[in-house]
């Protein structure tokens, strides 16, 4: 059954359910910031149509199913999860300087980086406010039945979590090591965090009970974890037509992604010959990228991380088997789950 489910699909169906909800939150935002949003959704400017893949959104929707509840009710839900991982990623381009995002210039390249905050703060303040109306008004999506508030509790959690992960990130920028379960950490809080909620309020506004709620939370903390494990391959070894971002990105940077950290941890000649590396970097020298791509290879930093991803995408798969007995929901979360842990790299 799950090899005859199109993850591609599901995304697109996704991307169909939420487009009127998030459209109808940006028009209410208005002037610059509603602009910055719509450029940011990939609804105008050069290079328009080149948005969001809707994974997360995805992800609530088919939980909500495989709860046994009507996906319908989850859509401002999954929209709302969107949009957080939208103004996460226009406040991120800002902090980090990316001037490319879904192969085409991030946002604050356009409209400046005080616009894009603007708009990433209009964002968040109208998702909250519109899942709690949902329960104040008893509409057939906010349901009236506090599920909105809890909604949104769990939202300004994960936003809180988001900010604690881009500090961290930010701060080992400054530093020349960082441990591997500092990393983690880091990546647990950045990224997974956001997955982990979108699988919580999937089941939530499916009207699951707080175990299971819990139990799918748990779920897309794996996935989370997998995709951001993976993604920092990619930010290495990827393809820059498939991740719309230069290659060797992350090299480029002196980002201490987890590969690199696994490597400079790792004991090894080569290990001490990226810390070198890396120092060099940091003191203006020009450094190879592919060179130091190399380094991370023959270090075991490429090795450790694949390693860590697949041990998370083996235990969200051992998750989705005692959370659903459902096979149609368990092979559309088993095909979504595959596209984001097995992309290449």
């Amino acid at each position: 059954m799950a090899g005859e489910v199109s993850a591609e699909r599901l995304l697109r169906a996704a991307g169909e359910a939420c487009e009127s909800q998030l459209r109808t939150w940006v028009n209410r935002l208005g002037g610059s910031a509603g602009q910055v949003a719509a450029y940011q959704f990939g609804w105008s400017g050069e290079g328009a149509g080149r948005g969001g893949k809707f994974v997360r959104a995805a992800l609530t929707l088919a939980c909500a199913g495989a709860v046994g509840g009507d996906r319908r009710r989850a859509v401002p839900a999954a929209a709302a999860v969107e949009v957080v991982h939208n103004l996460s990623l226009l406040y991120d381009d800002v902090l980090d300087g990316d001037t490319v995002r879904r192969h085409r210039e991030a946002a604050w390249r356009v409209f400046g980086p005080s616009a894009a905050a603007r708009s990433a703060d209009g964002l968040l303040l109208t998702v909250l406010d519109v899942l709690v109306d949902g329960d104040q008004s008893g509409d057939q999506d906010g349901a009236g039945d506090g599920v909105g508030r809890e909604a949104s509790a769990a939202l300004l959690t994960t936003l809180v979590d988001l900010a604690v992960g881009e500090s961290l990130d930010l701060v080992f920028e400054r530093r020349d090591r960082v441990g591997p379960d500092e990393c983690l950490e880091m990546v647990a809080a950045k990224t997974a965090s956001l997955f982990s909620c979108a699988c919580r309020l999937g089941a939530l506004y499916g009207g699951a009970g707080p175990e299971a709620v819990a139990g799918w939370a748990a779920f897309g903390h794996d996935l989370g974890m997998a995709f951001q494990l993976v993604d920092d391959l990619l930010g290495i070894w990827g393809d820059p037509a498939v991740t719309g971002k230069p290659v060797f990105n992350d090299l480029c940077r002196r980002k201490l992604s987890v590969p690199v950290v696994a490597a400079l941890e790792s004991g090894t000649a080569d290990g001490d010959r990226l810390a070198e590396e890396y120092r060099r970097a940091a003191a203006g020298e020009a450094v190879d990228p592919a060179g130091l791509a190399l380094l991370v290879e023959r270090a075991g930093g490429r090795r450790w991380t694949e390693a860590r991803a697949a041990g998370h995408a083996a235990a969200a798969r051992d998750r989705l088997g005692a959370l659903t007995g459902d096979p149609v929901a368990a092979a559309e979360l088993a095909a979504l789950a595959g596209l984001i842990t097995d992309r290449e790299h």
